[in-house]
């Protein structure tokens, strides 16, 4: 006898993600994602391929040749680079200011590089000259960093970081998941190695695609890790000079072989996720990728607004605030779980928790991809509005909305 679960349509809730991501997908990627599949190396597949790195040369403003996708997590981009750049016993610093620096440093002593971190509290960013003096000490091979860190909220610069590291001939890599084309990131303007992104932030997508682009420097270095497998190696197949990438799966050199003119198997291509990237960057590229910055940076700011409007205090230093995520301290008195989960249950509506050193004191509120839209906010700042003051609050009521629409006249 069958459960009677075990045949129920799959039908998931309305609700407006306005957390520090997910966020809800643009209706026209689900649409994309809906498309037929098409066996790998159709031409029209291979089409498709040669768009998308087209498309994604545009959203990180770059020449790279090497612009493509991870099929993945944008966690599976960022250990693609990271195994793929660092061989055991390579020096990597990585500058921590949130949770997301610690996890470029775990990853990279996961594939056995010698890590050195230095940090800022919770809430900050680094200066350059803090990068050029670690660098300076730490002579290391690569310097990982993170732009926008969702635990923290905070943006951090990088403009001037590429010259530092193009001077001590350091591979300079950027995680930009939670920030690219919310921030401003012109990858060669700003000198990056290599940068990898996912999907469900700010290029309103869901997660399961991490496109990345790879200078040329980056690349040489890579092929020098060459490594064919022997199921497709021929004759003309060579062994690069330095130790091969540990990983089979996110050995960028083979991925690099799949999207190239060689179309040398290595995996099956996530077709409806390739459908689904190379939509997310179309639809940003026909508002154009400076208009998509300038969007998030309106209704991030309209967001902040109806926050300080309600008595709320912000987190972090508000001018290094990433356009996208806002950085919300939990009134005291409030049961912030209670308040979260009314405005769920009630209105639909999800905001963020937080963990480490802010578990427990800030609400992290987005505004990002589909979401940077004007009556997301307003909705979204109405029902915060409601379920505080249904939970006890006592600052200003029905002020935050009306200083939302003010801050768009």
């Amino acid at each position: 006898m069958f459960n009677n679960t075990q045949v129920q349509t799959l039908n998931p809730p309305q609700r407006l993600l306005m957390g520090p991501g997910p966020i809800n997908a643009d209706p026209r990627v689900l649409r994309a994602m809906s498309a037929q599949l098409i066996g790998q190396y159709d031409p029209v597949m291979t089409g498709f391929m040669n768009e998308t790195m087209a498309r994604y040369r545009e959203i990180f403003k770059t020449k790279n040749e090497w612009t493509m996708l991870i099929d993945g997590t944008s966690r599976a981009g960022i250990e693609a680079v990271l195994c793929s750049i660092l061989r055991p016993g390579d020096k990597v610093l990585v500058p921590i200011m949130g949770r997301f620096g610690h996890l470029l440093a775990e990853i990279a002593e996961r594939v056995g590089a010698k890590v050195h971190t230095i940090e800022v509290p919770w809430g900050e960013v680094f200066t350059p000259e803090q990068i050029k003096k670690a660098i300076v000490d730490v002579k290391p091979h690569v310097l990982a960093m993170v732009q926008g860190d969702t635990s923290t909220t905070m943006n951090q610069p990088l403009e001037h970081i590429g010259d530092i590291c193009q001077k001590h001939d350091v591979l300079f890599y950027c995680d930009a998941t939670a920030s690219i084309v919310g921030n401003e990131l012109p990858a060669d303007e700003w000198k990056l190695d290599a940068l990898s992104v996912g999907l469900q932030k700010c290029l309103g997508g869901p997660s399961g695609s991490a496109p990345l682009t790879l200078s040329d420097k980056c690349a040489e270095w890579i092929q020098k890790r060459k490594k064919v497998e022997a199921g497709i190696r021929t004759a003309h197949h060579t062994d690069g000079t330095e130790p091969f990438v540990r990983s089979n799966y996110f050995d960028l050199g083979m991925i690099m072989n799949y999207w190239g003119e060689e179309r040398l198997n290595h995996h099956t291509e996530a077709t409806s996720m390739l459908y689904c990237a190379s939509e997310c960057a179309r639809i940003v590229i026909e508002e154009g990728v400076d208009n998509c910055v300038a969007r998030h940076k309106l209704h991030g700011d309209a967001m902040l607004t109806g926050i300080q409007a309600l008595g709320l205090n912000v987190f972090g230093d508000l001018t290094h605030k990433m356009n996208n995520v806002l950085g919300v301290y939990i009134p005291e008195g409030i049961n912030a779980d209670h308040v979260r989960g009314q405005m769920l249950t009630d209105f639909g509506i999800e905001i963020g928790t937080s963990f480490g050193p802010l578990h427990g004191k800030i609400w992290r509120i987005g505004t990002m991809g589909y979401n940077a839209r004007k009556d997301a906010v307003l909705q979204t700042l109405a029902s915060l509005d409601a379920c505080l003051h249904a939970n006890g609050y006592k600052g200003p009521k029905g002020e935050a909305a009306i200083a939302a629409l003010a801050h768009y006249k």
